[in-house]
């Protein structure tokens, strides 16, 4: 039974293995290695490497190849680089044979493999988000806390979750804006209950303004006119 070996195709009527199966930034361009062009001290490791596990189970055989060595002990990877021998081809150009019939051009078997991590990060990230919420669900929080059990406990409903979150959330808030505004009030009664106090102490300490005081009208003595009889002058009597 033949094998199902990742890796290979051919572009025309070359065999190829494909070193990396997208060109960052040029994503319908391939690098590989034409491996009939190949001296025996490269193409030996390198048909080694791809049927190996590490191989088979790399993304790309390039990361497999980083750590394979020539016959002479040399990083095949930095070999193919260093002498020329990686080659940019359009991916819709090259045909995958995984085994003698089967076939898929490089372009398509992109498109499958690129959806198909996409959805595997996309579940890990769900579980990822629903073990979090699970770890972080405030009620299971405030149960602990009171030394309740949390076994047993129904399965949370991702959406319900989120929910309880917004509300929380909500809740919090509005207890804080009522917490701030208590102290406004609190702060506002304070400064007026001051001012009044200084206020008042101004008022007792500002010296009062005398009054002029009023003149006191004497009325003048009533001069009573007292007729005076004159008296008349005695006589002398002069003995004789």
């Amino acid at each position: 039974m033949a094998k199902f070996l990742k890796h290979v195709g051919k572009h025309g009527d070359r065999k190829v293995a494909i070193v990396f199966r997208q060109v960052p930034g040029e994503e319908h361009m391939c690098l590989l290695v034409y491996t009939e062009l190949l001296n025996q001290n490269i193409h030996d490791p390198i048909m080694k490497c791809i049927e190996s596990d590490v191989g088979q189970t790399s993304e790309n055989l390039g990361e497999a190849l980083d750590r394979s060595y020539t016959q002479d002990g040399r990083q095949i990877l930095q070999v193919l680089h260093r002498e020329g021998m990686l080659k940019r081809v359009q991916t819709s150009s090259i045909v995958m044979t995984p085994m003698p019939n089967q076939h898929i051009r490089l372009n398509e078997l992109n498109d499958m493999l690129n959806e198909m991590t996409k959805g595997a990060e996309a579940v890990k990230k769900m579980a990822e988000m629903d073990a979090s919420r699970g770890l972080q669900d405030p009620k299971d929080v405030a149960k602990r806390k009171r030394g309740e059990s949390t076994v047993n406990m129904p399965a949370a409903n991702p959406s319900a979750l989120a929910n309880n979150d917004l509300a929380s959330n909500l809740r919090a808030q509005a207890a804080k804006m009522a917490a701030e505004a208590k102290g406004l009030l609190a702060e506002s009664d304070r400064l007026s209950n001051e001012a009044a106090i200084m206020e008042g102490a101004f008022t007792q300490s500002k010296p009062k303004a005398k009054k002029p005081k009023q003149a006191v009208v004497v009325p003048e003595p009533i001069v009573e006119a007292v007729v005076t009889k004159a008296k008349k002058p005695r006589k002398t009597t002069v003995a004789g």
